[in-house]
């Protein structure tokens, strides 16, 4: 897609509701519904609808349109399995009994490793790796049909995996071995064949529905299942992504994740020399200008709904790889991403509620939260990464980490914007979100308000940036507006918080209304509020490879009587 072809960004001026938010997790009657499907995975029934003609070959052998990650290849090379700080000797897997976390089991059971593997690992050495791991594998999930190895997020992975992989796992002189793998691949798809339209909204049935085609492709016989697993995937495409490219579950986490399946489904195609879907090819092209949209000038992507900070390596490796050439979309109405870019500048704010619940495990009270780079570094932050951080952090951290107070934003009463329940779904909180936005000579100027803290304090919370044209200054104005019931109380405390990026030094002013910030590059920005006191805190923030790093934040203080109260403050490059 060229520049002349990229969608326009569709910015309008005055007020847009943006949605209303959801909250719950699954049902009960979900629930129990679900609890019956993997029962039925057990019955004679379900394993003889397994049954059937193995392949002796695959159709054809695709390629992995992505680069794995070097150390964890290199730890596979020295017997080990190495995953967001967890690391497993090949000897003390144990398939049949496993004491890892779930992030580490989805990345064995899906079989991503092999990508790290093949990375740094010419064939003649990977295939006595991968089959070792695959033949522990096999011995114990080979014929049991159960969670997490079965569900069909894991299976439509696995498909994709082993197909784009195929030399390192079926290079083995061993034809019973041999055998074993392709029988074990026809029955997973079979199983697909049946789940994949069962599998949880958005990513998960966007992967199983991945598999179901990949299989069609690259198995004998298989023309019936890539129709009906072209049809599948269109439907899962329309639930999990909206119009504007961006994901129901408004994590650019998963949205990276969608984008990489659906281009690895595409590297199937052009091995078979076929056009994929429309819906395929057309997702891709709204998905990626949206992935964009949330990255910072040096093209890192941004933290937001449980999601770390990517590398902008990895993103470029990525774009260029879906072929689609777009400039970053600076709205996403639905999706709920605005995007101010001026000069070096980027600022990206979360303008909509928190997604629901069972979209987007791990999400946060982020509303009206943003983040601001000044060309390749990251001067405001958010802290990030609830779902990336290494298995180390400890769960009430984790959980922290996905409140308000880890946000850029302001807190009233040291309360969530919207209430996370202790199993994980959100409560009462944000509903509606009305946002301005104009473009003028001057800048870019966005207004958002949301009625996170009505119900409770009686207040609306409004925060309007302008982003100076020439991107050396970033204006806010942060407000509480009265409305709802008006509350007994006579004042309540808030805080607006400045989580500042990495590297990121800040030195208080003599009158303690300032701060000045020096960058790891040595330029300098001034902070300075007016309507509340300053103070300069500790934080953290969650890097690329999930590990939490010491940071500052600048925080402003403050109480809101019945009236209300307004905070101006102002962020400007001082060299």
């Amino acid at each position: 897609m060229s520049d002349e072809d990229t969608p326009q960004d569709g910015i309008e001026e005055g007020k847009r509701l943006i949605r209303q938010g959801g909250s719950g997790g699954l049902s009960l009657a979900e629930r129990v519904s679900e609890r019956f499907r993997r029962l039925a995975w057990r019955t004679p029934l379900h394993a003889f609808r397994l049954r059937g003609r193995h392949p002796l070959k695959l159709v054809a052998v695709p390629e992995d349109p992505f680069i794995g990650d070097p150390r964890r290849g290199n730890a596979l090379l020295e017997g080990r399995v190495m995953f967001r700080g967890e690391s497993v000797a090949f000897d003390d897997l144990d398939f049949a009994k496993p004491n890892w976390s779930p992030a580490f089991g989805d990345y064995v059971h899906g079989f991503a490793w092999l990508r790290d593997l093949a990375t740094v690992a010419p064939r003649a050495i990977g295939v006595p790796v991968a089959e070792a791991l695959m033949r522990a594998w096999l011995a114990i999930h080979a014929e049991k049909i159960g969670e997490p190895a079965w569900n069909a997020e894991m299976w439509g992975r696995r498909i994709l995996h082993w197909t784009a992989h195929a030399p390192l796992i079926l290079s083995s002189s061993d034809l019973i071995y041999r055998s074993l793998v392709l029988n074990t691949l026809a029955r997973g798809a079979r199983h697909l064949d049946r789940v994949a339209d069962k599998a949880p909204a958005g990513l998960p049935r966007v992967a199983a529905w991945c598999g179901v085609i990949a299989a069609g492709l690259l198995i004998p016989g298989g023309d019936t299942r890539r129709q009906i697993g072209e049809d599948g995937l269109t439907r899962a495409i329309e639930q999990a992504v909206y119009e504007d490219g961006g994901v129901v579950a408004r994590a650019p986490y998963v949205q990276l994740d969608i984008i990489m399946l659906l281009t690895m489904l595409r590297a199937v195609y052009d091995t078979r020399r076929l056009a994929p879907p429309a819906a395929l090819s057309a997702a891709l092209g709204r998905m990626v200008p949206a992935l964009q949209g949330v990255c910072h000038a040096d093209h890192g992507l941004s933290s937001w709904q449980g999601g770390g900070p990517v590398r902008s390596e990895r993103i470029d490796e990525v774009v260029a790889a879906t072929g689609v050439r777009a400039r970053p979309l600076r709205q996403a109405r639905d999706w709920g991403y605005q995007r101010l870019a001026q000069g070096e500048a980027v600022v990206i704010m979360d303008a909509a509620p928190p997604p629901i619940a069972r979209l987007a495990a791990g999400g946060c009270a982020s509303t009206l939260a943003f983040e601001m780079s000044d060309g390749p570094e990251r001067l405001v932050v958010n802290c990030g990464g609830a779902r990336a951080a290494i298995a180390q952090i400890p769960h009430a951290l984790a959980d922290g980490l996905r409140t308000t107070a880890a946000h850029s934003t302001l807190v009233v009463g040291d309360s969530n914007s919207t209430a996370i329940h202790a199993d994980g779904t959100f409560g009462r909180g944000v509903a509606e979100v009305e946002q301005a936005r104009q473009e003028s000579a001057g800048g870019s100027r966005i207004e958002a308000s949301h009625d996170g803290y009505v119900r409770r304090f009686g207040f609306l919370h409004r925060r309007q940036l302008l982003l100076a044209a020439d991107g050396r200054e970033l204006r806010g104005d942060d407000m509480l507006l009265p409305a709802g019931r008006r509350r007994k109380n006579a004042a309540n405390t808030f805080a607006i918080r400045f989580h500042l990026g990495p590297g990121v030094e800040a030195a208080p002013t003599a009158d303690g209304m300032a701060a000045l910030l020096r960058l790891p590059s040595g330029k300098l920005w001034q902070f300075r509020c007016r309507g509340g006191g300053l103070t300069i805190e500790e934080s953290l923030w969650i890097d690329p490879d999930g590990r939490p790093v010491s940071t500052q934040q600048l925080v402003v203080l403050g109480e809101a009587t019945a009236g209300g109260e307004s905070i101006a403050w102002a962020l400007k490059r001082a060299t």
